[in-house]
């Protein structure tokens, strides 16, 4: 699992970075990492997934050249809110991973400019419409990432029965 979701990560930052160069998108890069954040909340639980999920974060800081530690800090912290979401639900579904993914951009992205800037940065209503396209354009993009995750981990093993992300015809419910 380590190793999948350290390859996920490497490929991810690789597409967040070269995305801008090929498509005329502008501040609308999908965070293809806090997807896989998202992912680790949902189905993975446990100190290894938490420790992925801030090492996730603090590659985006090695690689973005920003505050250290401040995407590692709030990939970190929606990693714990979904998986505490994800604990309370009884079911943990394409709809709920895509509405954990919108709000997760948000806070994510909400919060790192609350810490680096102060609050004042976040009245502009040119930011904040930014924040929601960012933040939908991610939440669309997040199922075929789940999808991804998952036939990855179906064809290296990593699926074990009667888990979340186990998806047998006797669990049908978590399609």
């Amino acid at each position: 699992m380590v190793l999948l979701f350290g390859a996920a990560t490497l490929i991810a930052l690789a597409l967040q970075t070269m995305l801008p160069y090929w498509l005329p998108i502008g501040p609308y890069v999908p965070d293809l990492v806090l997807i896989l954040a998202v992912d680790l909340g949902l189905r993975h639980h446990g100190a290894i997934a938490a420790l992925m999920a801030f090492v996730m974060g603090y590659a985006i800081d090695a690689f973005s050249g920003t505050q250290i530690g401040l995407n590692a800090f709030m990939i970190t912290l929606v990693f714990l809110l979904t998986y505490e979401m994800s604990s309370r639900l009884l079911v943990t579904n394409v709809v709920v991973g895509i509405l954990a993914v919108f709000a997760g951009v948000l806070i994510k992205d909400l919060g790192s400019i609350a810490i680096s800037s102060g609050f004042g940065g976040l009245g502009q209503r040119g930011l904040m419409a930014d924040l929601f396209g960012q933040a939908a354009i991610t939440a669309l993009i997040a199922p075929l990432v789940f999808l991804a995750l998952a036939r990855s981990k179906k064809l290296l093993g990593l699926l074990t029965p009667g888990r979340r992300e186990d998806n047998t015809p006797a669990r049908r419910w978590l399609k």
